[in-house]
């Protein structure tokens, strides 16, 4: 994916998490940072546990529901450790 591209899907994914998680929002960049390491810890989980093959392959709905997926993982993980 290029870097437009990883941009785009990190702002959605970072702000549909944060969204979903109740969690106070981190603005514009802390949107693209979650949604971007999001994208590449559910592109590990979905190719490690769902056997998806290229999980992150460009601006489409399977990629932005992996990275949604592991934007919320990761939310949830610092919400943990944040206690």
């Amino acid at each position: 994916m290029g870097l437009f591209t990883w941009i785009v899907v990190g702002i959605i994914a970072g702000w549909l998490a944060s969204q979903l998680v109740k969690g106070h929002g981190m603005g514009l960049l802390g949107d693209i940072v979650v949604g971007v390491v999001g994208a590449l810890l559910g592109g590990w989980l979905a190719g490690t546990f769902l056997h998806i093959a290229n999980p992150i392959s460009g601006f489409n709905l399977t990629t932005l529901l992996v990275a949604l997926g592991g934007s919320v993982v990761l939310l949830l993980l610092l919400r943990l450790f944040r206690r």
